[in-house]
């Protein structure tokens, strides 16, 4: 029995659809309720937001297109000014209406693209019908001018047209919400894929050759091994496709058949711990991959593609690495005569404290107050630095890298007053 319903459409249409959106049938449903029947004046901007992948786009991109809705569809990354965005919006419209492009669309402002846009539609099928604006990666118009995310809010206003603008972002409304105020839209949230959605999803893809319970099998085994790490669902369908051939193997060489699962994993479970060295970083192609798999050989075997192997650290990083170091290890009283051109005469005396005899290194870094590690760093820096709030982003890194460190080595932080202090194994630690 199907699971969407709606008088307005056909019901053969609805089943379609139903089968390309899997796990996705709650939000058609709202989506749906929404929009209404064609001719029916809708909310005058939805906002749809939620993580990555969880199919906002793919949703309503199916949704429009099965049930053969006029809409536009626009990508605010690709389009990143607003001269460009309206401009683009008015072209698909000129395709959707059917009228024939005689010359280029100009658009610079806002206004421009209200009276565009109002005989863009004039043509009788725009009129009968709600047109749908969708603009996705909506985040990108807060980086435009004031004036482009409360117009397309009220562009229903605006315009006196039936349409309606849905915006799809990752980021939450509050952060979308101007100072000033405007029209509040239709708050819609896409929740991530569970476990179980993922394992429906990427079953139907399964190969001809090869059953349906055979690659589910598959699938649970690779979903066991990284779901905790990864939930992208693009992410987890090309690692599916990229090892099933070696979770076959056994099967086609005749060591096992598809039931015994116990074999497939002790065969597959090695090469699954390589993948996940590799996870969203796509340092090798999935041919080498394949060929290392064959080889049984390593990913950072190949030469130049582990993202591991070098790692070039910010500007004033690595000067802030120098200056905790020299603080660590020198003691106040140097940084006159190590640091300044004039630092007066030197007298020289054979007098040494007790401790001073024993390497600073192998007593240890000391602990150094914050003023002391920029007084350092103003010395050793051939440019003049500002104390940004870069330079002190910077500084909260290393530090917060220390203290990571220092987890399970039974180090004493001192409260309030603690002092950092960089090791010399720290130093090698970062730059490995």
């Amino acid at each position: 029995m199907p699971n969407l319903r709606h008088p307005a459409y056909p019901a053969a249409d609805l089943l379609r659809l139903e089968s390309l959106v899997p796990c996705r049938e709650s939000q058609v449903s709202t989506l749906l309720s929404i929009f209404g029947e064609r001719q029916q004046f809708s909310f005058p901007s939805i906002f749809i937001y939620g993580h990555t992948s969880s199919g906002k786009t793919y949703v309503l991109q199916t949704l429009l297109t099965t049930l053969q809705l006029p809409h536009v569809f626009v990508n605010c990354v690709e389009y990143f000014t607003s001269r460009l965005l309206l401009e683009e919006i008015l072209l698909q419209l000129q395709s959707c209406s059917g009228a024939e492009q005689t010359s280029p669309v100009h658009c610079d402002t806002l206004n421009d693209f209200v009276r565009l846009f109002k005989q863009a539609v004039a043509s009788q099928e725009l009129q009968d019908q709600t047109l749908y604006i969708v603009l996705d990666r909506a985040e990108q118009l807060r980086e435009m001018e004031a004036n482009i995310l409360p117009g397309f809010l009220r562009l229903q206003e605006l315009t006196d047209r039936n349409v309606t603008v849905v915006l799809l972002s990752e980021i939450v409304w509050e952060l979308f919400r101007p100072n000033i105020g405007c029209f509040e839209p239709f708050t819609m949230y896409f929740p991530d894929y569970s476990i179980g959605h993922l394992q429906k999803i990427l079953s139907k893809n399964h190969p001809p050759e090869c059953s349906a319970d055979f690659y589910a099998a598959y699938i649970n085994i690779l979903l066991g091994v990284f779901y905790m790490v990864c939930r992208d669902l693009k992410e987890l369908r090309h690692l599916a496709a990229l090892n099933f051939a070696k979770y076959c193997e056994p099967v086609v060489k005749g060591e096992a058949n598809e039931r015994d699962t116990r074999k497939l994993w002790k065969n597959i479970e090695p090469h699954l711990k390589k993948a996940m060295q590799t996870v969203y970083l796509r340092e090798i192609s999935s041919s080498q991959w394949e060929r290392l798999q064959q080889d049984g050989g390593e990913p950072g075997q190949l030469k130049g593609l582990s993202a591991h192997s070098h790692v070039e650290l910010p500007y004033y990083s690595k000067f802030l690495l120098i200056a905790a170091y020299l603080a660590s290890y020198n003691p106040v009283r140097t940084d006159k005569r190590f640091f300044l051109k004039h630092h007066g005469k030197i007298r020289k005396t054979n007098f040494m404290k007790k401790h001073e005899k024993t390497s600073n290194h192998l007593l240890g870094p000391k602990p150094f107050p914050l003023d002391r590690l920029l007084a350092i760093l103003y010395s050793i820096v051939d440019n003049r630095v500002a104390p940004t709030a870069n330079i002190f982003s910077q500084i909260t890194s290393l530090v917060t890298l220390q203290l990571l460190s220092m987890v399970g080595q039974n180090d004493q932080l001192d409260g309030p007053r603690y002092k950092c202090a960089v090791s010399l194994d720290f130093i090698r630690a970062i730059a490995r």
